[in-house]
């Protein structure tokens, strides 16, 4: 069965590599089931609904993915939408998190007609490269700061906007050493090495809490402790199903739209860029640059994201960390099958989230912002055409606190500045429709 469902022996791989290439994925991922209840609890979601909903959204997701395209690519809530999520769209913009589920439910929607209607390469060649590569690398700064103000390294200050914060804290001290160790599990290549730096960090945490440390803001930064720890299990889901509510006000606010683009934007790119990254190591890209089955994996990216804002997540998209499960012998969708009934498995664990503090996250979301970040390596900085919007859209995201506004602001600024060099005829009509938006956008 598993022969004829996954072509093993045309791929040049077996059950064995495949069930070990699934588990490498899953731990190298499985440090977003510890941030991402952290990340939208900000929003007023219930943090235990959250870690149900990542989870089985995940295995659904996983499981199409191998099912429906046999790629060894794993998928989850992705870093970067979730803080757009609670950062940008709840805290900033004033949406409930009803209806910024009700938005990533619109996006997942759209992705999915694109994914069948083929629309996918016009939309793709709309977009200027170093745009895309500056929204990804973008999104990386935007989630390294947040790491660092969760965890106090960096907080507020009336004459300097921001600056460093107390380095005696106990929390501070903590998220620091989770950073370096993590930097160092990722630079030795230890295989899952984000996620065993969230574990080591957690347990060094407990010792601290052991030892009687603590500091003056427990509250909100508390170091972790066991006396939090419970075996009890909860499986209500408030969440699910929340997006109805969400589109009841949902178009009162005026830039809905703008909101849906970016998390269109953001997993439609972060999608094709990682189904080309492991493509390209499993042989599954022609001269050409197209892939085969490339529709039925965004199609199964699509369905996930639908999947997961109904269970009461933010958006579902390919991880690059499925990389890792490659790197391990993965060729087959049963890679991907196997993460997903781990997350399944994970469930269990799910009170082992009562430890888990902003200071044990910081490390995963700055390493992970590095890693984001590493796409800045391909814009052409030479060229001050290209590097200018660029520039600007990762500024805007940081500085504004804002994904989608850094993404209006670049695009606005892309026009702009080849405009004024005459290369008005490089500029996609979709974009001149893009800036229209994103300019009545700003105006409203």
């Amino acid at each position: 069965m598993l022969e004829k469902l996954f072509k093993l022996k045309e791929k040049k791989t077996n059950v064995k590599t495949e069930l070990i290439a699934g588990l490498t994925t899953f731990l190298a991922m499985a440090y977003i089931l510890a941030v991402n209840p952290l990340v939208l609890s900000a929003s007023g979601m219930d943090s235990n609904s959250v870690f149900l909903a990542t989870a089985i959204a995940s295995a659904i997701s996983c499981i199409l993915m191998g099912l429906l395209s046999n790629y060894p690519v794993a998928l989850s809530a992705g870093m970067g939408t979730n803080a757009l999520f609670s950062y940008t769209l709840c805290l900033g913009a004033g949406y409930t998190y009803q209806e910024a589920l009700a938005v990533v439910f619109l996006s997942g929607v759209i992705f999915v007609i694109i994914s069948i209607t083929g629309l996918r390469k016009i939309v793709i060649n709309a977009i200027p490269k170093n745009m895309k590569l500056a929204i990804g690398a973008g999104i990386g700064f935007f989630i390294a700061f947040i790491g660092l103000k969760n965890a106090g390294i960096v907080v507020a200050n009336s004459a300097t906007a921001v600056s460093l914060g107390n380095f005696t804290s106990p929390e501070v001290i903590l998220a620091i050493f989770g950073i370096l160790i993590t930097v160092a599990l990722v630079i030795k290549k230890v295989p899952a090495g984000v996620f065993w730096g969230l574990v080591i960090t957690a347990v060094v945490g407990i010792i601290m809490t052991l030892c009687g440390l603590t500091s003056g803001d427990p509250i909100n930064n508390p170091l972790p402790s066991l006396s939090n720890f419970s075996l009890s299990f909860n499986f209500s889901m408030p969440t699910f199903g929340a997006f109805f509510d969400g589109f009841k006000t949902l178009f009162n606010h005026p830039d809905w739209f703008v909101m849906t683009f970016a998390f269109l934007f953001s997993d439609f790119f972060d999608t094709a860029g990682t189904l080309v990254a492991v493509g390209n190591d499993i042989g599954l890209v022609n001269e050409n640059g197209e892939m085969e089955n490339v529709e039925k994996a965004l199609l199964a990216d699509s369905v996930g994201t639908v999947v997961g804002a109904v269970c009461g997540t933010s958006t579902v998209t390919s991880f690059v960390e499925s990389g890792s499960g490659v790197a391990a012998g993965g060729r087959t969708g049963l890679t991907a099958v196997t993460t997903g009934i781990l997350f399944i498995l994970a469930i269990i664990f799910a009170p082992v989230l009562s430890i888990i503090t902003s200071s044990v996250t910081t490390p995963a979301l700055v390493v992970v912002g590095v890693l984001m970040a590493q796409q800045l390596k391909d814009i052409d900085w030479g060229n001050i055409v290209d590097a200018t919007p660029a520039f600007i859209t990762i500024l805007v995201m940081v500085l504004g606190y804002s994904i989608a506004d850094g993404i209006a602001t670049g695009f606005i600024v892309y026009t702009l500045v080849n405009a004024v060099c005459g290369k008005i005829k490089d500029i996609h009509p979709s974009v001149w429709v893009l800036d229209i938006i994103f300019i009545v956008y700003f105006i409203v």
